[in-house]
């Protein structure tokens, strides 16, 4: 563990309740949010939380769990580290 590369991944579940209730485990922190969009970040990459009138009611990073309510109309994830970067991309950084 010396290295940082082994450490332990809080498991990462999703549970959506009519579309109005979310239920986020795995949750390290949260970068921005209002309304409409909610950025949290998770050991799997970065979820965004779309939709209208949004409120996070918790949000413990010691346990991970994160809980919203509101309109819920997509969420999505951005990978920490694209899998596979272009020549072009490497060239000019």
């Amino acid at each position: 563990m010396a290295d940082g590369k082994d450490k332990l991944l809080m498991p990462h579940n999703i549970t959506l309740k009519d579309r109005k209730h979310l239920t986020v485990s795995g949750v390290t922190d949260v970068d921005s949010f209002d309304e409409v969009t909610i950025v949290a970040y998770t050991d799997t990459g970065e979820l965004t939380i779309k939709g209208e009138e949004l409120k996070i009611n918790r949000l413990n990073t010691e346990t991970g769990e994160l809980n919203v309510e509101g309109r819920i109309s997509s969420l999505s994830y951005l990978d920490e580290e694209p899998a596979a970067r272009s020549f072009f991309s490497r060239v000019f950084r």
